[in-house]
């Protein structure tokens, strides 16, 4: 049998904003969606590079050169590793990214804002052993 989730539903099910929820894994990586709105934090990923899909609202990418990148719905960006990046968004906005299973939400910083891997999965773990066989 083969994993197949609704992806309006992951959506509905995340209550805050930056706050990453892993709806799969592929080969290392992990699919993530997340609702964001306001600013982020500055951080960059030394090892990995961030791939973001917007799929609803307006995502900006700032970078400390001062140039910018404006993502709306169906477009999509790549943060090259070891690049510091600002994120944020002026409404409500759906992204989806993807990046290896071990990158750190905020990269080198830790701040209020960083969610543990842990946290981004735990309701896969709940998911799970609910299963009745």
């Amino acid at each position: 049998m083969y994993d197949t989730g609704l992806l309006a539903a992951e959506f509905q099910a995340i209550d805050k904003y930056w706050s990453p929820r892993v709806i799969a894994a592929a080969n290392g990586q992990y699919i993530k969606i997340a609702k964001v709105m306001g600013d982020f934090v500055w951080h960059s990923h030394a090892d990995e590079d961030e791939f973001f899909l917007v799929h609803r609202g307006t995502f900006i990418l700032r970078y400390r050169d001062g140039s910018r990148t404006v993502l709306h719905a169906g477009d999509f960006h790549v943060v090259p590793r070891g690049i510091e990046h600002f994120p944020s968004a002026p409404e409500e906005t759906w992204i989806i990214f993807v990046e290896p299973a071990q990158t750190r939400h905020t990269g080198d910083s830790e701040t209020e804002l960083t969610k543990s891997i842990e946290r981004q999965t735990a309701h896969l773990r709940r998911a799970s052993s609910d299963i009745v066989e």
